[in-house]
C-alpha cells in the first residue's frame, strides 16, 4: 500500500464534514486504535488497512457510520501511556489494541471501555482476561502464540545453521512476555545443544552492543523473540545480523522480507482481519467477556535464500519445500 493511499485510508473520518454525516441518516459509531509504532511504519500500514478493510467488508464506512480515532506512540512508552488516556477520554464504541504492550495502559485507563487486542502473548498471565474461553471483563482479542513455538525457533536456526553452539536472545525484559518467551527457550535450549545469552531489545545502544558481543564468540547466532521494541527496532537488527554475518531467526514474516534470514510465526494481516470480526460484533451489541480469546489459525515459514547465501548457509531442501515463502 503507498502511503498516500495509507493517509487517505485513515484520514477518511476526519474528511467528512458533520453536516454530510448527519445526512446519512446512520448513527455514527466510534472506534480507537492505539498503537505503539507510528503510521509511517509499513509493516503497521498494511495491519491497519486490513482492519479497516475488515470493517468495510462487515458493513462500517469511515465517514458515513463509523469515526476512526488513531494514537500513535513511535516507540514511546511514556506517549503510549498518555495516547491511551486520550483515547479513553474520547468515549470510543470499542478500542483497539494492535499489541499486547498497548494493552496495560489502556486497562490502566478504563475498567469498562470494551477492548479487543490484535495480538497479545500469554493474556491470562498478563492478568487482561480470566481464562482463554471465557474472557470476563471489557477485554478479548487473539493471542500471538503459545511459548511452546519458541521450540521451533530454536530447531530452525539448527537447522539453517547446523554449527550454531550459542545464540544471543533479543526479548523486552519488561514485558512479562519477554519473560515468558526466555524461560521457554532455556527449558528446550539444551535439547538442541544451544548455550543461551540475553539481549534487551528496547534500547538501540543495548542491541548493538550485545550483537556486537555474540559475533566475537564462534558458532554464534540470534533468536529475536516478539517484542514491541523489536519491530521498531528490526532494520536495525537485520542489519546488524548482516554486518557481523550472524544467522538469526525471527518471530514474523516481515523480518525476512527486510533482510532477515528465516522466520516461524503468525500471520500478523490475518489477526487484524479477525480483529475487525470481533470489533464489529461488539459495536452490534455482544460483550467483550463472552467473545472468547482465539488462537492464530496461519503460521507462515519464510527463508531468504539471498541472505542464507551471503552467509554461506546451504539450506536443506527439504526445509526449503515446507517453506510458505522463499525469498530468492
Amino acid at each position: 500500500m503507498r502511503r498516500r493511499e495509507f493517509i487517505a485510508l485513515l484520514g477518511g473520518a476526519a474528511a467528512w464534514p458533520l453536516a454530510v454525516r448527519a445526512q446519512q441518516g446512520e448513527r455514527m459509531r466510534r472506534v480507537g486504535v492505539l498503537s505503539n509504532p507510528g503510521p509511517d511504519d509499513a509493516e503497521m500500514q498494511v495491519r491497519i488497512a486490513a482492519f479497516v478493510q475488515g470493517l468495510q467488508q462487515l458493513g462500517w464506512t469511515v465517514g458515513r457510520n463509523l469515526q476512526v480515532d488513531y494514537r500513535w506512540s513511535h516507540g514511546d512508552f511514556d506517549r503510549l501511556r498518555a495516547h491511551a488516556a486520550e483515547l479513553i477520554a474520547l468515549g470510543p464504541d470499542v478500542v483497539l489494541a494492535t499489541s499486547g504492550v498497548s494493552i496495560l495502559p489502556l486497562v490502566q485507563a478504563s475498567r469498562s471501555m470494551p477492548i479487543v487486542f490484535a495480538q497479545t502473548i500469554d493474556p491470562v498471565g498478563l492478568g487482561v482476561v480470566d481464562s482463554l474461553s471465557r474472557p470476563g471483563g471489557n477485554i478479548t482479542g487473539f493471542t500471538q502464540f503459545e511459548y511452546g513455538v519458541v521450540g521451533k525457533w530454536l530447531e530452525l536456526l539448527k537447522q539453517i545453521a547446523p554449527a550454531t553452539a550459542r545464540a544471543a536472545v533479543l526479548r523486552d525484559a519488561f514485558d512479562p512476555a519477554g519473560i515468558g518467551q526466555w524461560a521457554a527457550m532455556q527449558s528446550v535450549a539444551p535439547v538442541f545443544g544451544i548455550e543461551l545469552s540475553v539481549i534487551n531489545v528496547r534500547e538501540a545502544d543495548a542491541i548493538e552492543a550485545g550483537v556486537t558481543k555474540i559475533a566475537g564468540a564462534p558458532h554464534a547466532g540470534l533468536l529475536v523473540t516478539a517484542s514491541a521494541p523489536g519491530n521498531v527496532h528490526r532494520n536495525l537488527i537485520v542489519g546488524l545480523a548482516a554486518r557481523h554475518r550472524l544467522p538469526v531467526v525471527y518471530p514474523y514474516r516481515y523480518f525476512v522480507a527486510a533482510g532477515g534470514l528465516a522466520c516461524y510465526g503468525p500471520d500478523t494481516i490475518d489477526q487484524y482481519r479477525r480483529a475487525a470480526g470481533y470489533v464489529d460484533r461488539i459495536l452490534k451489541g455482544e460483550k467483550p467477556a463472552d467473545l472468547p480469546v482465539q488462537a492464530p489459525t496461519k503460521y507462515e515459514l519464510a527463508i531468504n535464500l539471498k541472505t542464507a547465501k551471503a552467509l554461506g548457509l546451504d539450506v536443506p531442501p527439504t526445509l526449503l519445500a515446507r517453506a510458505d515463502e522463499v525469498i530468492e
